[in-house]
C-alpha cells in the first residue's frame, strides 16, 4: 500500500507487480504517477508542464529553422541586386 503524493489517497500497488518506469492514475485526482521504486513502491507525480515544454520547445525549434531560411533568401537576394 502506498500513498498519491497529489492527494494523499492509499494506492494498493503491489510492489511484485509494478516495474520502475511505470505509469498508474490515481483513483482519487486522477494525477499520472510514474513509479520511481518498487521496493517499496514509491510514486512521482508526472506534471502536466513538462509535457507542454516539450511541445513548446518543438516549436520553438521549427519557427528557428523557419526565420534561418528566411534570412539565407534574404542575403542572397540583397547579393543579385549588388552585381548588377
Amino acid at each position: 500500500m502506498t500513498r498519491c503524493p497529489e492527494c494523499d489517497a492509499e494506492i494498493d500497488l503491489d510492489e511484485d507487480e509494478v516495474e520502475e518506469g511505470e505509469i498508474v492514475t490515481c483513483a482519487e485526482c486522477e494525477a499520472e504517477l510514474e513509479v520511481t521504486q518498487t521496493h517499496p513502491v514509491h510514486l512521482n507525480v508526472l506534471s502536466e508542464d513538462d509535457d507542454e515544454d516539450e511541445e513548446e520547445g518543438d516549436e520553438e525549434s521549427d519557427d528557428d529553422e523557419e526565420e534561418e531560411e528566411e534570412g539565407e533568401e534574404e542575403s542572397g537576394h540583397d547579393e543579385d541586386q549588388e552585381e548588377e
